[in-house]
């Protein structure tokens, strides 16, 4: 049994000037709201997963919907809101009106989201809990069709990437983070 993990394409969303952390909150909305670009060519190892793939699933944001559609446009997706990305949260404060690009905002929101601040979002236990029940429900796909292709997010595949290391999946250790790549992993019985 095989279930491998993609990430979605580069999103078309790419406005990057300098914004304040509450103008920010509107940025995540357009991005996810946003699809992605269609490339001319995509890594060959993550087409092959996916043409061998049985079943596909797909979050229900467009940039994972779309990218799943772009690599296979004769299959049918499974989307589920349970392979969403994990949030940012919202800071309480306006950090005094500065303003950063939204990049360097995801960065340090996210760093405070590993250190357990969650204003506003679900928590890291949340998400770790969610990735938990994702990745049974991936297994669960791959004990009744064998391959498994998720076209996810970044984070959230790291995540159910560590469920599925403890449950005795084989792998690498990290998934990789770059647009359409795809990392696989596999359990013999």
């Amino acid at each position: 049994m095989e279930i491998t993990l993609v990430r979605h394409g580069k999103s078309v969303w790419i406005e990057n000037k300098p914004i304040t952390c509450q103008e920010f909150k509107n940025w995540v909305k357009e991005y996810d709201c946003n699809g992605v670009f269609e490339e001319k060519s995509y890594p060959v190892e993550t087409l092959e997963k996916i043409a061998a793939a049985n079943i596909i699933i797909t979050s229900d944001l467009k940039r994972s919907v779309e990218s799943a559609n772009f690599l296979n446009s004769n299959s049918t997706a499974i989307s589920d809101p349970l392979f969403c990305e994990t949030e940012l949260p919202i800071p309480l404060t306006k950090f005094w009106g500065l303003k950063l690009n939204a990049s360097i905002w995801a960065v340090i929101l996210r760093c405070l989201w590993f250190s357990g601040y969650s204003n506003g979002c679900e928590s890291l236990s949340e998400a770790k809990r969610r990735a938990e029940k994702a990745s049974k429900f991936l297994v669960k796909c791959a004990e009744e069709h064998n391959n498994v292709v998720l076209v996810g997010h970044g984070f959230l595949n790291m995540l159910i990437a560590k469920e599925l290391k403890k449950a005795g999946w084989n792998g690498k250790r990290k998934t990789s983070s770059k647009h359409w790549h795809s990392t696989t992993y596999s359990f013999h019985q």
